[in-house]
């Protein structure tokens, strides 16, 4: 629609140019980009000429409305942000988390009410609805429980199960909004069905995905249980989530009292390994003085967020006094603000909402004051900056702050005395222990081999295994030899390691770090792409990106502090083959032709004079 009058695109690649630019409005897309996103398979040898005329036909029919430029080797469409659906709807989902409950609900339904189906539903193309309508897809379904969340609040049960109902017909796997819905019901005097709901989305899980059901459904089903079986003992299983009844305390002593908080998700059930990693934080905690701060960071899908709620967890009874838990969305757009966290924390101690103060520094007071002489565990998850933390930090002794992300967080180490512990791949035993607790340990005995070559290729990444295994389970006619040898291939990898119904990828997972580096670090890292090994040296990255040393050396080390690149000695780094295979990706789609084969000459040019491709 441009000024009220539709345009006409036609149903082919023109579509899709125009939602390549429009997704990306007021930026450059190079061209190369824009090739990669429009053909799913190679693409033909005049590619690029038809992206050209595609941006002429449109600059036509935007004349007079809005601007396509041309940028060095891309195209730029200049205009005005909200006049991209997508924007307004982020515009209105992101203002109705500091709003109160009632304006809140208006501007989520008003943004929810700007969808028409499934995102890009009309643009043709696999890939290009992949890469762009993820993320918008994900932001739909968060805005979706966003909006149950205030409901319930409100004591909406009603229109919670409607909105829920019609939505997971249609979407039935998405965890999280099926135990929103089943909370509904609960609280509408339906916990029958409220069961029957859980059973039959446990069955659907297993059956479409292999799995069992996460934290969020099974917290809510213990709390159905809860309610229809009063004093009954907790199953066996799922596992227990938050402060159940007081157990009785062996030798007579006293029970241990409840307490008032408990947000820790549940610990997952096939928690294994990180032995080393565990004592490592247990030592910090002892070394650390009060109140404390640890933060443990990694690269995506390593298992953080596993880790520090496992830990958590084993730490409960010295916290008393409660643990509280956010997702702080760091490496997500936008991120949460730290207001918004800081809201949800005061309501969580008993603060009326009217109550709560309008600035953060206000809200960061009077949530300090409330932790004052308790004792509490903090988890902060997935924070993007020191920034977006430290306002949430506790400031009284008795206090512990658990902060999890994928950069190394130097700012608390240096201003707020955090401790630091870095999470990477699993030991390999840890990872085919991962893997034969979820195919049995007939099937990996079987093929002891290939079952050592799988984890490889995942780079023992847990969210790399989880994804595979889950494939695994779903086809268990499949050897575990041929989807390894899949695997070998580096174009193949990242997408076969892809769960869809599950909104999971590494893919996707290493695209948020990636889109969080400077611009600068983001050249480089694509840049590096093009180096044949898995080792290279300043001078070599230097060489290959054609800058000088010091400012390739200030880029690599922001590539280490997001975890894409690791400093095996000094000035000399590495990766990870899935983040290799993502980098020589990137610099395909976004890197010319002739800036591709003029960084490759510096790089032969640079070996022929040094003779150490790692130097």
């Amino acid at each position: 629609m441009n000024n009220d009058r539709l345009l006409t695109l036609g149903t082919g690649r023109l579509r899709t140019v125009a939602a390549i630019l429009i997704s990306e409005v007021n930026q450059v897309v190079p061209v190369n980009r824009m090739i990669d996103l429009a053909w799913d398979a190679d693409p033909p040898a005049s590619a690029r000429g038809v992206v050209h005329n595609h941006v002429h036909r449109l600059r036509r029919l935007l004349a007079g409305h809005a601007e396509l430029t041309t940028r060095g080797q891309g195209y730029a469409l200049i205009a005005d942000p909200c006049a991209v659906d997508a924007n307004r709807f982020q515009d209105l989902v992101f203002g109705a988390r500091d709003a109160e409950p009632r304006t809140a609900v208006t501007m989520l339904r008003q943004a929810l009410g700007m969808w028409r189906g499934e995102a890009l539903a009309d643009v043709p193309g696999d890939r290009v609805r992949r890469m762009l309508g993820t993320g918008l897809a994900q932001a739909r379904v968060a805005a979706l429980q966003d909006l149950g969340a205030k409901l319930l609040v409100l004591g909406r049960y009603g229109e919670v199960v409607t909105e829920l109902t019609a939505w997971l017909a249609e979407h039935p796997l998405h965890e999280e909004l099926n135990a929103l819905l089943m909370r509904a019901l609960q609280a509408s005097g339906r916990q029958a069905e409220a069961l029957d709901h859980y059973h039959r989305t446990r069955r659907q899980l297993k059956d479409q995905l292999g799995i069992d059901p996460g934290p969020a459904l099974d917290e809510a089903y213990l709390a159905v249980l809860g309610q229809k079986r009063a004093g009954a003992p907790r199953p066996a299983r799922p596992p227990e989530v938050g402060p159940g009844p007081v157990a009785p305390q062996a030798s007579g002593r006293p029970p241990v009292p409840r307490p008032a908080v408990a947000q820790l998700p549940p610990p997952i059930g096939d928690f294994c390994g990180r032995v080393a990693e565990l004592a490592t934080l247990d030592q910090h905690l002892d070394r650390v003085p009060e109140p404390g701060c640890v933060v443990l960071a990694g690269g995506g899908g390593a298992g953080k967020t596993t880790l520090a709620v496992q830990w958590a967890h084993r730490l409960k009874d010295a916290f008393p006094d409660g643990q509280l838990f956010v997702d702080l969305r760091g490496f997500e757009r936008p991120p949460m603000r730290a207001g918004t966290a800081l809201s949800a924390f005061l309501r969580a101690l008993g603060v009326p909402e009217a109550e709560i103060p309008d600035a953060v520094t206000e809200r960061s007071a009077l949530y300090r004051s409330l932790l004052a002489g308790r004792r509490m565990l903090v988890l902060l998850d997935n924070a993007g900056t020191a920034e977006q933390a430290r306002p949430l930090l506790p400031a009284t002794p008795g206090c512990l702050a658990l902060v999890t992300s994928r950069r190394r967080l130097s700012g608390l180490m240096v201003h707020d005395g955090a401790a630091l512990v870095t999470v990477g791949p699993l030991a390999p035993a840890d990872a085919l222990q991962l893997l034969g607790n979820a195919l049995g340990p007939e099937r990996l005995a079987a093929e002891g081999a290939a079952a050592r070559g799988l984890v490889e290729r995942c780079d023992r990444l847990p969210l790399a295994l989880r994804i595979a295994a889950a494939r695994l389970m779903a086809h268990p006619d499949w050897s575990l030899a041929c989807w390894t040898k899949k695997l070998a291939d580096e174009r193949r990898r990242l997408p076969e390691l892809s769960a869809p119904e599950a909104d999971l990828s590494v893919e996707a997972s290493l695209y948020r770090s990636y889109r969080a580096l400077s611009s600068g670090a983001a050249r480089l890292f694509r840049i590096l792409g093009l180096h044949p090994g898995t080792c290279v040296g300043v001078p070599t990255a230097a060489a290959l990106a054609g800058r000088e040393a010091e400012r390739t050396r200030r880029h690599l080390a922001e590539l280490c502090d997001a975890h894409l690149l690791a400093e095996q000695a000094q000035g000399h780094y590495v990766w990870a083959g899935l983040v290799r295979s993502y980098a020589a990706q990137l610099v395909a789609a976004e890197e010319t032709r002739s800036e591709q084969d003029l960084a490759v000459r510096r790089l032969l040019d640079h070996f022929l004079r040094s003779g150490a491709p790692c130097g």
